[in-house]
């Protein structure tokens, strides 16, 4: 069984890659939507640029690769806050947890919502605003599902209600994420990953904000409701394939011991509609309870005045894991920092809870 499940996610590797070689379209930047699907919200996965898609472990999985929520056994709460782009007033919250199930599964529920504050109402009339205000809304919330096939392979499947609202206007959709991991070596240091994220139908924006009063040709005085239909957008979709490699600087004769930790980690991101990231991080962690990392992320012209981003590529980030009982129950503190030009930077804090 083992045998087959591996030969499974080579053969499904295999199918990918032909399109993978040939994605990354910077041609068509702009033309897809649910852009906020695209925002790394959770501080351990950013501090190194989203590199450890192949070791990512716990809700944070949701994002990079769902099949990392397989790992926990037991329940883990997590709250993230960014402040995106610092200066734009901009912030994503991100609530979760997953709950362990039976021997080998895990349940996962996961929301994220995007804060752009309050707007002035603005018309072609009235340009300078004075009508009000309005809060656009972004969210995606999720609903995971993963299991673990055996000691070394791990999957899982995500689906994400997406809606997005301004005044009057608002769209709703579905995507789906599906992924993969496989951890090998004497020390289970050899890690492997494969995820497909974000796909689903075309959404569209529907509403009374697309309205408008207009007067019928040949029949002055005489108004109608005209109301204008929006072009469907599709969603962002991409693959992930990552690989990370633990290096264990002191460990017992049994190598359950392994005080001093340096993992390796770098990805692959195939996106449909810009350019295609190479993404790569460095974690150390002493004892799994301090922990500190950096990464990289690269793209076509990402370090010219060219590049199509506004990350400039260096992150950074860390953790402190505390144990708060005999049981092992612990509580975490995540922080990263993304280097952007312009603004100032994206800062992202986290607080997790394992029981």
């Amino acid at each position: 069984m083992k045998k087959h499940i591996i030969l499974s996610s080579i053969l499904v590797s295999g199918l990918l890659l032909p399109d993978v070689a040939n994605a990354g379209n910077p041609e068509r930047a702009g033309q897809a939507g649910a852009g906020v699907l695209l925002i790394n919200p959770y501080a351990r996965n950013s501090g190194w640029a989203g590199s450890n898609s192949a070791k990512v472990r716990g809700l944070e999985a949701q994002f990079l690769n769902i099949a990392g929520t397989a790992f926990t056994r037991k329940t883990e709460v997590l709250f993230n806050r960014t402040v995106w782009l610092q200066g734009t007033q901009i912030y994503l919250n991100t609530i979760g947890i997953t709950q362990g199930i039976g021997e080998t599964g895990t349940l996962g529920v996961g929301l994220v919502a995007l804060n752009a504050g309050r707007i002035d109402i603005t018309t072609e009339d009235q340009p300078e605003g004075g009508l009000g205000t309005f809060n656009p809304t972004f969210y995606n919330l999720s609903f995971s599902y993963a299991k673990m096939f055996s000691d070394n392979i791990f999957g899982g499947i995500n689906v994400k209600l997406i809606s997005e609202q301004i005044a009057n206007v608002s769209a709703r959709g579905v995507a789906f994420d599906a992924g993969i991991q496989y951890h090998t070596g004497k020390y289970d240091q050899i890690h492997i990953g494969i995820a497909l994220k974000n796909w689903g139908p075309k959404m569209r924006y529907q509403g009374d904000g697309l309205a408008k009063q207009a007067a019928v040709r040949y029949q002055s005085g005489y108004d109608l409701t005209v109301l204008s239909r929006s072009n469907a957008f599709e969603l962002p979709a991409l693959v992930n394939i990552g690989t990370a490699y633990d290096f264990y600087l002191t460990r017992d004769s049994t190598g359950l011991k392994k005080t001093h930790r340096v993992t390796l980690a770098a990805n692959y991101t195939s996106n449909s509609f810009t350019y295609d990231n190479y993404l790569v991080g460095l974690e150390y962690g002493w004892k799994e309870i301090l922990m500190v990392r950096g990464g990289l992320q690269m793209e076509k012209n990402i370090f010219t005045v060219d590049r199509a981003t506004v990350y400039t590529g260096p992150t950074l980030g860390a953790t402190v894991e505390l144990p708060f009982s005999e049981s092992k129950s612990t509580v975490g503190f995540d922080y990263s920092y993304r280097f952007t030009n312009p603004f100032g930077g994206t800062h992202t804090f986290g607080l997790r809870l394992n029981l």
